[in-house]
């Protein structure tokens, strides 16, 4: 009975290891000619075990190749028709599938992915899957239509595009139409893109692409037409961008003033009415006190009249003339000392004469 336990604690173990190492994969897979397939290799990491070698072969024509193979001196392709196009995940432990891209018809086979593990003891444990890979042509299908951005309607100006996509067998060529009144298509474009630098109200309307490619007789695919909307900029931002390039200073804005009562338009037309009747006049009779002369006259009388000593100045009195029926008063001025002999009249008019006659007169009775 000890043996049997002991021979069971020796093999459990080696079973549970077994099962946590052994590989995952696919039977059998259908590949795209000139597109890109991956063939599954995986297995559950265990401690205590290191991956020793990694080998991809295939076999075919009753013959068996090593494409890939990976130790502890790096990673080789050892077949040439696969350089450059097959390749292992470096940084994913557990992950040993082989990525094949751009596959050709002779790549079709059996693909056999085998690890070999090495144990603490320095045993080695060997697992292997097989996957069977079938390259074919496939026909364009039916292609869809994406957008640059969310949704088909843009703003008149903005960049947008369109892009045709469709699977099958590469190549693929595209083309691009936009629908015209009568049924008719206009070729816009052969680029599997179509794109707008500025986008015009003009642009508006349905638009459809095709797929095809050298499978299926040339069969042509053609997408469901989409609506494209291009909306012109609202009149406000338009008036708004023709505000900021005039020149000239900011207007103020704000709610209109209310507007005045009747009576009160009446009295400011009135009082409009009179200003523009006063002010020719005030202007005509302003230019003639500057264009009138001044006189001044002084005189000096000898009558024997009780004074001061001191020199007596007589109040300036001012003459007044008459001009287009209204009185003004001059500027004209009289200065009278009585300590000498003479009356002087600076400027020499008869209207100051009898004046100054009178003045004396009443000056030599007091």
């Amino acid at each position: 009975m000890g043996e049997v336990v002991r021979i069971v604690v020796l093999v459990m173990p080696f079973i549970s290891c077994n099962a946590l190492l052994d590989l995952s994969g696919v039977q059998e897979i259908k590949g795209t000619w000139m597109r890109s397939t991956s063939l599954p290799c995986t297995y559950m990491p265990s401690e205590g075990f290191t991956q020793q070698t990694l080998i991809w072969s295939m076999e075919r024509d009753y013959g068996t190749s090593t494409i890939f193979r990976r130790d502890d001196s790096g990673d080789h392709v050892l077949l040439s028709q696969f350089r450059d196009r097959v390749s292992v995940p470096k940084h994913s432990p557990g992950d040993a599938s082989l990525l094949i891209e751009n596959l050709e018809i002779p790549d079709s086979g059996h693909y056999t992915c085998q690890v070999i593990w090495r144990s603490k003891n320095n045993s080695l444990i060997t697992k292997e899957v097989t996957t069977t890979v079938k390259v074919v042509k496939v026909a364009a299908t039916k292609p869809i239509i994406r957008a640059s951005e969310p949704g088909l309607t843009f703003p008149a100006g903005a960049r947008a595009s369109l892009t045709c996509v469709a699977n099958g067998s590469l190549p693929i060529s595209y083309r691009w139409f936009r629908r015209v009144p009568g049924g008719k298509a206009l070729l816009l474009s052969s680029q599997a893109e179509l794109a707008w630098d500025s986008l015009q109200p003009s642009d508006t309307g349905k638009y459809y692409c095709e797929a095809e490619n050298r499978v299926g007789a040339g069969a042509v695919q053609q997408s469901d037409a989409v609506q494209l909307v291009v909306r012109d900029a609202p009149a406000a931002k338009q008036a708004a961008g023709r505000d900021a390039v005039s020149e000239g200073p900011p207007v103020a804005t704000g709610p209109p003033p209310a507007a005045l009562p009747p009576p009160l338009y009446a009295l400011a037309a009135a009082l409009g009415g009179a200003a523009l009747v006063a002010l020719p006049a005030a202007l005509l009779r302003r230019r003639r006190n500057r264009e009138e002369p001044l006189y001044e006259v002084t005189f000096h009388s000898t009558a024997d009249v009780t004074r001061p000593e001191t020199d007596v100045e007589v109040p300036v009195k001012h003459l007044h003339k008459e001009t287009n029926s209204k009185t003004e008063t001059s500027n004209d001025a009289f200065t009278m000392k009585d300590n000498s002999h003479d009356s002087i009249c600076i400027r020499k008019n008869p209207e100051y004469e009898n004046l100054v006659n009178a003045m004396e007169s009443e000056y030599e009775s007091i």
